[in-house]
């Protein structure tokens, strides 16, 4: 992920980053703006922070009980220190963060770290402190726990990895979220931790989970054609208004298995882009849902390596 990818905007807010010895500088508001607090590991000794200076220098300049949106970005050497330090600290402010509704862990781009090396940790802490958190995101596998959960609040929740633990996509859909609208898991690849099959997935795809979810996304995937096969037969599908099996590595036994299934005619958006699909099928494809208004991304048609056929598919994002 380059550094076109590092967040734009959370919850609907513009992300704007916080820099620690500007106390002089115009700011906007507190509730105006999505705050990232991040340091530079690798900057020079003289005069760097460590994460918890910098969040500390953040709660006494910007006035912390109208902050609605927090990212959390680079807090240290990616490989040496888990996102426990920061959410730690964000945990223990929770008393001041009285506005708080939305937060992202690990806004790492590949010049940081690779998304693979982003060391997470027990992220429903942050559930947990924040019984109002509406939108949660989260960058990066490595060592993500998600044990189930309650929270009457939380709308959105995603999840991006090069590779999604089976137990933490287990802990998500065993949890209560019966506000939930929006879920987004990237379900990466077996070689950096992607270990979730079709059977982990089941609750979700029977739509029993979520009674209030509208936009499912199964993004980034080397079970890609699976996955579209169980959906074409998926419960969960009525209930959706858009659905979202982009970056992975999508063919067309996948997309023929998904048009045969279950209509899609009711969904408003489709995204399928980053595919392995020939030009034939995506005729095919947007011949039977493009008439009914159905908004198709198929951008990014993507070859197989070393001309491998299906051995050569690839995911977006991996490592």
């Amino acid at each position: 992920m380059s550094d076109a990818d590092r967040l734009h905007e959370l919850s609907g807010l513009p992300a704007v980053d916080f820099r620690r010895g500007t106390e002089g500088a115009a700011r906007p508001p507190a509730d105006a703006v999505a705050w990232r607090v991040s340091v530079d590991p690798y900057g020079p000794d003289e005069g760097s922070a460590s994460w918890e200076e910098e969040f500390d220098a953040f709660l006494e300049a910007v006035d912390p009980s109208g902050v609605r949106a927090l990212i959390i970005g680079q807090w240290g050497e990616s490989y040496e220190e888990t996102s426990a330090y920061p959410i730690g600290l964000v945990v223990a402010a929770a008393r001041r963060l009285t506005s708080l509704t939305a937060v992202f862990v690990g806004d790492l781009v590949m010049e940081e770290a690779e998304i693979s090396w982003i060391e997470q940790s027990d992220v429903t802490a942050l559930l947990t402190a924040f019984p109002d958190l509406t939108h949660l995101g989260v960058r990066g596998g490595t060592d993500l726990e998600f044990p189930p959960v309650e929270h009457g609040s939380l709308r959105e929740l995603v999840i991006e990895s090069g590779g999604l633990p089976a137990q933490a996509v287990r802990g998500v859909l065993d949890s209560g979220f019966p506000a939930l609208e929006r879920l987004e898991l990237w379900l990466g690849v077996s070689a950096y931790g992607g270990d979730a099959s079709l059977p982990d997935l089941a609750p979700l795809l029977a739509g029993t989970r979520f009674p209030r979810l509208r936009h499912l996304g199964l993004r980034n995937s080397e079970l890609q054609n699976e996955i579209a096969a169980a959906i074409g037969s998926a419960p969960v599908v009525a209930q959706l208004r858009s659905l979202d099996l982009s970056n992975g590595t999508l063919g067309d036994e996948g997309a023929a298995a998904l048009l045969e299934g279950q209509p899609l005619t009711h969904l408003a958006s489709l995204d399928l882009h980053h595919h392995f699909l020939t030009e034939p099928m995506e005729g095919r494809v947007t011949a039977a849902l493009e008439p009914h208004g159905v908004s198709v991304d198929l951008a990014d048609r993507c070859e197989p390596w070393d001309n491998r056929g299906p051995e050569g598919r690839y995911t977006a994002v991996s490592e």
